[in-house]
C-alpha cells in the first residue's frame, strides 16, 4: 500500500464519509446495527453530546491508494482534566479496516495531535463528552444482537490496539437476564423486605413531572459519583438539558424508575431504553424513503431492552436499592413480554453493581475494553 493520508473532516462530503465507512466494514456482519444517518451526523456535530463544549476535538479520515480506510476522533475533555488535575485525551468512534499500517497512522496521528496540546495521556475508545454509546471495544461474544447504543466492533479491533502499544485500562461487561429463567426467588422475597427496613420506595419515572424527574436526576448524580471514577464527573445543567432533550423522547417509563427515601427525597434511579436497535436493523438505519414508518411500526415488536445508567447515593447502597431497581426493571420485562434484558456497561472496579446485578439473576455475557497510553 502507498502512503496513507489522514485527512481532517471539515465538510458535509467529508461527514457523509464518516458516518458512512461502518456499513462499508460491516457490510455482511449481522450483529452490527447502523444508526439513523441523521442521529450519527448529530452525533458527530455535538447535538446529543457535549464535544464543542467540553474542549478541542478533530474527525479525522484516513485514506490509502484512493480508497476511505479508517476513522477516528480525538479529543481533550477539559471538564475532567480540571476537576481530576490530569492531562488527559480520548479517542472516540474508531473504525479500520483490518489493516496494521492504517491503524497505526491513525493512532500515531491522535497521540501527536494530543502530544501537540499538551497532553500525557489518552484513553479510548470512550463515547463522545457526556455520551453513554459505543464504549470500548468489544473482545468477547461476537455473535449476539448488539443493543441500542452499545459497541460492536470486529475481532481484529483488539489486536490493532494491542499492536500499536495500548495496555489495558479497564474492562466493562454486559449482562444479560433472560426472561423465561426468571428472576431469583429468594431475591424477589428480600426486596419487600428491603424496601420496608431501609424505608425507601421505588417507583416508574413521572413523565407528567419530568422537569423535576431530571432534577432529581442530577441531584443523585452529583451525590452518587464517586470522586475516583477517574474517567466522569457530575453532569452540569447544560448537560442535562441534553439528557432532557435527547432521551426523554425515547424513554419508555414502564422500564425507568426513581428511588425515594421516606421524605420523597430521591436516592437512586436507572436509565433504560428498549432496544431500539431492532427496527433499526430491519430498515438498516435509512428513514427515507419509508424507514422511518418502518421504524415507528416495527418498535411495536421490540422484545428486549439495554439498562445501560444506574446510580445510587452512598447512605443507601448496600441496602436493596440497586436489586430493588434491577427488580422492578426486569418484572416489567416480563409483563411486556420481552425475551431478555441487558445490563451494560458495568464497570470492573463497581463491584456493588455487579454482585446486585447478579443476584437478580443476570449473566455476564460480553466485555468491553477500554484501553489507555502514556506518552
Amino acid at each position: 500500500m502507498g502512503k496513507i493520508n489522514i485527512v481532517k473532516v471539515e465538510n458535509k462530503a467529508q461527514e457523509k464519509a464518516f458516518i458512512k465507512l461502518p456499513r462499508i466494514i460491516y457490510k455482511d456482519d449481522d450483529a452490527y446495527v447502523p444508526n439513523f444517518d441523521f442521529e450519527a451526523l448529530n452525533t458527530i456535530r455535538g447535538k446529543n453530546n457535549t464535544i464543542k463544549e467540553s474542549g478541542p476535538f478533530e474527525h479525522i479520515l484516513a485514506y490509502g491508494d484512493g480508497k476511505l480506510l479508517g476513522r477516528a476522533t480525538v479529543g481533550i475533555n477539559n471538564d475532567i482534566n480540571q476537576s481530576k488535575g490530569i492531562k488527559e485525551g480520548y479517542i472516540a468512534l474508531f473504525e479500520c479496516f483490518n489493516d496494521k499500517e492504517v491503524a497505526n497512522e491513525i493512532f500515531s496521528y491522535c497521540i501527536k495531535w494530543l502530544k501537540d496540546r499538551g497532553i500525557d495521556r489518552v484513553l479510548g475508545p470512550l463515547s463522545l463528552p457526556n455520551g453513554e454509546d459505543y464504549r470500548g471495544v468489544l473482545i468477547d461474544n461476537f455473535q449476539d444482537p448488539t443493543l441500542v447504543m452499545n459497541t460492536y466492533n470486529k475481532p481484529y479491533y483488539k489486536e490493532l490496539f494491542e499492536n500499536f502499544g495500548f495496555k489495558k485500562y479497564w474492562d466493562c461487561y454486559a449482562y444479560k437476564y433472560t426472561v423465561k429463567d426468571g428472576l431469583q426467588e429468594r431475591f424477589g422475597k428480600l426486596i419487600p423486605y428491603a424496601m420496608k427496613k431501609y424505608g425507601f420506595t421505588v417507583e416508574p419515572m413521572d413523565m407528567n413531572n419530568i422537569d423535576k424527574e431530571v432534577n432529581d436526576i442530577k441531584t443523585i448524580i452529583d451525590n452518587a459519583m464517586p470522586e475516583e471514577w477517574m474517567e466522569f464527573i457530575p453532569p452540569d445543567d447544560n448537560q442535562i438539558n441534553i439528557i432532557r432533550k435527547h432521551l426523554v423522547k425515547l424513554i419508555d417509563p414502564d422500564l425507568v424508575y426513581m428511588a425515594r427515601d421516606e421524605k420523597g427525597e430521591p436516592i437512586g434511579f436507572n436509565l433504560a431504553l428498549p432496544d431500539y436497535n431492532q427496527p433499526l436493523k430491519e430498515i438498516n438505519g435509512r428513514v427515507l424513503p419509508f424507514g422511518l414508518i418502518k421504524f415507528l411500526l416495527r418498535r411495536k415488536k421490540i422484545n428486549r431492552m439495554r439498562l445501560f445508567v444506574l446510580f445510587v447515593i452512598p447512605e443507601y447502597r448496600k441496602k436493596g436499592v440497586a436489586g430493588a431497581i434491577y427488580y422492578n426493571c426486569f418484572k416489567a420485562c416480563e409483563r411486556k413480554g420481552y425475551d431478555y434484558a441487558e445490563g451494560s456497561t458495568i464497570w470492573e472496579y463497581n463491584d456493588v453493581m455487579m454482585r446486585d446485578v447478579v443476584k437478580a439473576g443476570a449473566k455476564k455475557y460480553k466485555t468491553y475494553r477500554i484501553y489507555e497510553m502514556n506518552f
